[in-house]
C-alpha cells in the first residue's frame, strides 16, 4: 500500500464518521487501495462504497454525515399517518 495508508481508518472501524469515509474514497480514487480491497478490508458492499462516492460528488464530505442523510437524499421516506377517528 502507498504512504497514504497511514490516513486510512483501521480495518476494524465500527464508527464511520464522514472524515473516515472520505479517506477510504480518496484512497480508492488515488489508486492507493483497490475497490475490492476497500470492500474486503472494511466489510463494505460496492453499493455502499458507491453511495459514499455519490455523497461526496453531490454534497462534499458533508454528504457523508449520517445525521444529515435525509436532507441529502433525493427520495424522502413516506410519512406514516395515524388514522384520526
Amino acid at each position: 500500500m502507498l504512504e497514504s495508508s497511514a490516513y486510512l481508518p483501521p480495518a476494524d472501524t465500527k464508527r464511520w464518521v464522514a472524515r473516515r469515509k472520505a479517506a477510504v474514497v480518496a484512497a480508492v480514487r488515488s489508486g492507493a487501495l483497490s475497490l475490492e480491497e476497500a470492500c474486503r478490508r472494511y466489510r463494505l458492499s460496492e453499493e455502499e462504497f458507491h453511495a459514499w462516492e455519490r455523497g461526496i460528488a453531490t454534497h462534499g464530505v458533508a454528504g457523508l454525515r449520517i445525521t444529515r442523510l435525509q436532507i441529502y437524499r433525493d427520495v424522502h421516506p413516506l410519512k406514516q399517518t395515524t388514522p384520526r377517528y
